[in-house]
């Protein structure tokens, strides 16, 4: 990079950069201003969407099941719809997002998830619901990973974890909502109330997005052939920068050609990918199951449907707490810090089933557990896109929450077949706390794997668990 920083009288330092320009060592070298505080927040507001949709149909499952006579078991595929839905699109257009770039992918997704969510509250009978559910979860699938990889693009190496995580509260606060927003309007409106609100809203949200939304700057520099685009993008970061016509934008990383899944398994990934998964499959499984199965459960035990849904809510309140105190946290310790959350996990989800009985106690271990579950996925989240280079951060990104769905699927229809099996609150509980010790280990494993290649983890630069990898400069051309 070549570059010189010009003074004017009185006024703030310019940067004019001639020759190349290293555009994620740029960033880091930048404070967190306005312009990334905004996308945070538009990225946010997806994801908020997202998480209400997500999970609604958890908290209208009580009245749904009353009103069309289905069985806890009859439940089960009907959280798992949507959830299938969620790991295919996960799957595919993260990398899709990797080859035609962030912004339309996001934006696609929002279309397509308020549209299912909209049609989902005129759906006649289970078998349309099961359609519909699945169709949605597809556009709520490519939402997540690309927002993830977006928000981490856009911000400095030293703060990446505290921002993705800030910015992935919104879901978490949308599944709050879901509960909050169900518990009022149910007993007012109905069930089919809940998604027309959880329709509408994602489709206003729609051409605000592609009026304000930009693109990936980092995906936009790997390409080669949009400086001009970058350059008003990295002028938005620093309102004080300069730079020159001729300047090129680079980024120091390899330019993976192929199938990006390919590389999720190249220069030493393979052994830290399995693991990352490992660790997104047994979360997003007691995620799941929780998010699903708790107002049902606390419905049985005698609370009402408005109670068990706010009380039931408290599991992403939880979670955006956990967000907000973990953020920090991550950043520094990284896989070491994300162990200890999910050790704690285990104690937390095993309480549940022992203080059903206790308003009190039992809202105070839903807490815990959120805090614990709900803010160590969102940990998860932004240390798998700090660990994948940019060319295939989202493919990465979605296939480990890919990869989770999975578990996500597992974790609500163990669970019904669990309580069909006629096994205690208690013993369920307790079996979905051993999901949360199997993510502890795998996130204990990864922190090892850190320390053996000398770095502090996944958060400290791409692939840092491959100290053997020297990516060159490229221009993405």
């Amino acid at each position: 990079m070549a570059g010189s920083q010009a003074q004017g009288s009185g006024a703030s330092v310019v940067d004019v950069i001639g020759a190349s320009l290293d555009v994620a060592g740029y960033i880091d070298q930048q404070p967190v201003g306005a312009f990334q505080i905004k996308l945070l927040l538009t990225c946010a507001a997806v994801l908020l969407l997202d998480g209400f949709d997500t999970t609604a149909i958890g908290f209208v499952a009580p009245s749904l099941a009353k009103e069309w006579g289905l069985t806890k078991a009859a439940l089960g595929p009907v959280f798992s719809a949507g959830l299938f839905g969620l790991m295919i699109g996960a799957l595919t257009l993260g990398p899709l997002a990797d080859r035609i770039g962030r912004k339309n992918i996001i934006i696609f997704s929002t279309l397509a998830f308020g549209v299912g969510t909209l049609v989902t509250a005129f759906v006649p009978d289970v078998n349309a619901l099961l359609a519909i559910r699945f169709l949605t979860g597809l556009g709520l699938g490519g939402a997540m990973p690309n927002t993830i990889a977006m928000t981490s693009e856009f911000n400095p190496q030293r703060r990446r974890a505290t921002m993705v995580m800030i910015m992935f509260c919104g879901f978490s606060l949308g599944a709050a909502l879901g509960g909050l927003l169900a518990a009022a309007l149910i007993p007012q409106f109905g069930w089919r109330s809940v998604f027309v609100v959880g329709g509408a809203a994602p489709l206003l949200l729609v051409p605000i997005l592609a009026l304000r939304l930009p693109e990936s700057v980092r995906f936009l520099a790997l390409t080669g052939h949009a400086n001009a685009r970058v350059a008003e993008l990295l002028a938005l970061i620093n309102p004080k920068a300069a730079f020159a016509a001729a300047t090129q934008f680079v980024v120091h990383e390899p330019v993976l050609a192929g199938m990006p899944v390919q590389h999720l398994f190249r220069e030493k990934r393979t052994l830290p990918t399995l693991l990352l998964w490992v660790v997104f499959f047994m979360s997003l499984l007691d995620l799941y199951f929780l998010t699903n199965w708790l107002p049902t459960v606390l419905n049985d035990l005698g609370a009402s449907v408005s109670t068990s849904a706010v009380i039931g809510s408290m599991l992403q309140v939880g979670g955006v707490v956990g967000a907000f105190a973990l953020g920090s946290v991550i950043d520094r310790f990284s896989f070491r810090a994300l162990a200890l959350v999910y050790f704690i996990a285990v104690f937390a989800v095993g309480a549940i089933g022992q203080l059903g009985h206790s308003t009190v106690f039992v809202t105070m271990a839903i807490f815990v557990a959120g805090f614990c579950m709900v803010g160590g996925q969102i940990a998860a989240n932004a240390l798998a896109a700090a660990f994948y280079p940019t060319s295939v951060r989202a493919t990465g990104v979605g296939w480990a929450l890919g990869v989770g769905r999975a578990g996500s699927i597992i974790g609500p229809m163990v669970g019904g077949a669990l309580m069909t099996a006629k096994w205690s609150t208690g013993s369920v509980f307790m079996a979905a706390a051993s999901a949360a010790l199997c993510a502890a280990l795998a996130a204990f494993s990864l922190s090892r794997l850190a320390g053996m290649s000398g770095g502090k983890g996944a958060a400290d630069q791409p692939s840092s668990f491959d100290a053997t990898l020297k990516p060159a400069t490229t221009t993405g051309s």
